[in-house]
């Protein structure tokens, strides 16, 4: 009996501890190795745009020279030893007119980033005779600026951002240069006191028709050259002075000549209005006959024939129109069989005539030949 229990007894032990062992947690598998990341690209940052310029703050610096012997020389400036009135500021990277000292008669300023002309630095410049301020970016002048300088002879303005000329200019002024702005107005009287006035260059500007009074040019008594070419206007200037030499109206949309318009003239000699709309049409028959004429510019225009002109002419420019034959009987002005012909004082003085860019083909016509004897050249 004993026997039977200490075998249940071994037997119960046995089980206990199978359940035991079955229990026991079995060991985990080691986790895997994480994959390597990917290393992060980094791509280099784009450098800094650069800002753009604001003016006048990031133009180059203005260029400062050496000390100057003169101890009222701006240091911006170069004052000559030599050469005492007059005072170099050109090509200095200038944002304003330096002060200017009383004993300046020459002032140069080309070539900077000036803006605005104000009256200050002109102050003491009583002496001035001769401003250049070409090639800024000059949009306003002071009206007390040249109160300061009434000796005032020669202004350049040219290559600047002017809107309108501007007021109160010296009334002893005699060159004017005022070219390649934005100048679409002429004030009222601008020029009315202006009698010294011997060059007006308005050049390459907006100006049109509407732009100029019947008197804008009036008073202008000793006008030697009135440039007014590269505008917008469609009729010619009114009221242009009878003294007047030199007439440049090139590259503007004008199309008709009034039949009077260069009489009374008593020194014209040169005019040119090449690149406009001028016809047959547009052009009086006899409006180019004028005795002191010398030098007429005519091309990139419309015409169709050649118009008349008075015997003293010298150089006449006809190319790029549409001729398409010219008649030397017609433009003779005496009969080819006239003693005028051979009489040297009284023959045409027609040394150079151009032609080419039309409908025309050489030979030049023999009564052409006849007729200009004095032509050097003739190109066709």
């Amino acid at each position: 009996m004993k026997t039977g229990v200490g075998l249940y007894t071994a037997l119960v032990l046995c089980l206990l501890m199978g359940t035991v062992f079955l229990q026991r947690p079995r060991p985990k598998k080691p986790p895997k190795p994480p994959k390597p990341s990917k290393r992060p690209s980094f791509k280099p940052a784009p450098p800094p745009k650069e800002p753009e310029p604001q003016e006048p703050t990031d133009f180059p610096p203005p260029v400062v020279g050496p000390p100057s012997m003169f101890p009222d020389c701006p240091r911006e400036c170069f004052c000559p030893p030599s050469f005492p009135n007059a005072l170099y500021c050109e090509n200095r990277n200038l944002r304003t007119v330096p002060v200017i000292p009383s004993r300046v008669q020459y002032l140069y300023l080309q070539n900077n980033y000036i803006s605005e002309v104000t009256a200050e630095p002109f102050n003491n410049a009583t002496e001035l005779r001769w401003v250049n301020m070409a090639n800024n970016r000059i949009k306003k002048v002071d009206k007390q600026v040249f109160e300061k300088v009434p000796g005032l002879l020669f202004l350049y303005m040219e290559r600047n951002q002017l809107k309108e000329v501007p007021d109160d200019l010296p009334a002893g002024l005699e060159q004017l240069r005022l070219s390649h702005n934005q100048i679409s107005k002429i004030p009222s009287g601008a020029f009315g006191k202006m009698e010294h006035l011997a060059l007006l260059d308005l050049h390459h500007n907006k100006l049109s028709d509407s732009d100029m009074g019947k008197n804008t040019f009036k008073d202008l008594k000793n006008l030697v050259q009135l440039n007014l070419a590269h505008n917008i206007l469609k009729k010619m200037p009114a009221n242009i002075p009878n003294g007047i030499a030199q007439l440049f109206l090139d590259r503007n949309n004008i199309d008709n000549i009034p039949k009077d318009y260069f009489q009374g003239f008593s020194n014209l000699a040169f005019v040119r209005l090449n690149y406009n709309q001028l016809s047959d049409k547009g052009v009086p028959k006899a409006v180019f006959n004028v005795s002191t004429l010398l030098d007429l510019h005519l091309a990139h225009n419309q015409l169709t024939s050649v118009p008349l002109f008075n015997p003293q002419l010298e150089h006449l420019h006809l190319n790029h129109n549409s001729i398409e034959s010219i008649n030397g009987t017609q433009l003779c002005p005496f009969s080819l069989s006239s003693e005028s012909l051979t009489d040297e004082a009284l023959m045409p003085r027609l040394r150079y005539l151009r032609l080419d860019g039309n409908h025309l083909s050489p030979p030049v016509p023999l009564d052409v030949i006849m007729c200009f004897r004095h032509l050097k050249s003739i190109v066709v």
